[in-house]
């Protein structure tokens, strides 16, 4: 009699399962940790993560949300020794009506796609995901804050588990959600204080044909020892310069723009183009949007609608800031991001001296100030504005 052999998944035209939501279990913690008063970035994580992981052959398991705690991974596992590990920044905000909101949810998702492709981790459904980060959220929403510029900060994490050594894509890989929640990331931010900023080009963040516009682990860690030598210097963040003409690309890990006066009495809003070498920041074009809506349909706060302003996204270098500083034409600068929304620039060293900006001893200026302002009316319910606030429900 022949001895058929056993038939094997990837002998057959089976194809790996999907990430499926509705497969999701939910394991609950028994002991529910104390929150804190008083709540740091990053420091303290909620009772419960989410996790699931993707395996070659079978593709996506289940979905697991579970107790918070320490994960289990190979020595050889891929993102310890060649980096295959990419996260996105959300937060979740309670609204008017007491129910948590995540501030336009399915960019974070499309750039978390594009990111893994990037490092050529396995594909997942968007869709999915942002279904079981709802549910996460509702579970653990007794975690988000009340306070002013408080919220729940959300880290989904992927990265590449293959078990093994040698410089190839990771076949096998692991994608989990944590919460933590915070206050605001600078002491600084909404204070009468500016962020100081030093600008540097001797060491770049990011180039051309690089990683620059995709959020993965790999691009932060060689800005440590720059951050490190910025600080002994007396400076908070570094303004990163790319290039001979010393082209700005991000202040730290933020977008920035700056504001000037022009000659009719309107304002122009200018920050760096996205080239590659830039984070496409989900408050970058929420920022720009609401600029431009200014014209139209949707005045900001505290500027008259009489105002004109003019968004400018162009090749923005630091002598070209310089000059405006020079001149008096330079209103404000300030950063933007997902942890820090909008936080102000007051100085920023460059060639040895310090241009000390109109927000250094007064915090965000009136542009700053009003899409701060309507960024938070939005992100929290309070000020309806093209359905950015999704509602978590699921």
């Amino acid at each position: 009699m022949a001895i058929q052999k056993a038939t094997s998944a990837s002998s057959t035209n089976l194809q790996p399962a999907p990430l499926d939501a509705s497969k999701l279990v939910i394991n609950l913690a028994t002991t529910l940790k104390d929150i804190p008063e008083d709540v740091h970035f990053g420091q303290v994580k909620s009772d419960h993560m989410l996790v699931v992981s993707y395996d070659p052959v079978i593709g996506w398991s289940a979905p697991e949300i579970k107790p918070y705690g320490p994960l289990s991974l190979d020595p050889a596992a891929s993102c310890f020794h060649y980096c295959p590990n990419v996260f996105e920044g959300m937060k979740a905000y309670l609204g008017p009506d007491g129910k948590p909101r995540l501030f336009r949810p399915k960019k974070n998702m499309e750039r978390l796609l594009r990111s893994a492709e990037r490092v050529a981790l396995p594909p997942f459904d968007p869709d999915a995901l942002l279904v079981l980060i709802k549910r996460l959220v509702m579970i653990d929403a007794r975690w988000i804050p009340s306070k002013p510029d408080h919220s729940l900060y959300i880290r989904p994490t992927f990265i590449g588990t293959r078990p093994a050594l040698g410089v190839a894509a990771s076949d096998s890989a692991l994608l989990y959600v944590i919460l933590t929640p915070t206050g605001p990331y600078f002491s600084t931010t909404g204070k009468a204080k500016g962020v100081s900023l030093l600008s540097v080009g001797k060491t770049v963040r990011s180039w051309p044909g690089g990683t620059g516009g995709h959020k993965l682990g790999l691009n932060y860690a060689p800005g440590f020892l720059p951050q490190r030598l910025a600080a002994e210097q007396g400076y908070e963040q570094i303004l990163w310069l790319l290039g001979e003409e010393q082209r700005i690309t991000e202040a730290g890990s933020m977008n920035f723009f700056i504001v000037v006066q022009r000659k009719d009495g309107d304002l122009d809003v200018i920050t760096p183009p996205l080239d590659g070498t830039i984070l496409p920041g989900i408050t970058r074009h929420s920022c720009l949007e609401l600029l431009e809506a200014h014209n139209s349909r949707a005045v900001l706060p505290g500027i008259p609608a009489s105002t004109k302003i003019y968004t400018y996204e162009r090749t923005l270098t630091m002598p070209h800031v310089a000059l405006y500083f020079g001149d008096g034409t330079l209103l404000e600068a300030f950063g933007v991001g997902t942890a820090v929304a909008v936080a102000p620039i007051g100085r920023i060293g460059y060639e040895g001296r310090d241009l000390v900006l109109p927000c250094e001893n007064v915090g965000l200026g009136d542009v700053g100030r009003a899409l701060l302002e309507r960024l938070i009316d939005i992100q929290t319910g309070r000020v309806e504005f093209e359905n950015w606030s999704e509602i978590c429900e699921v």
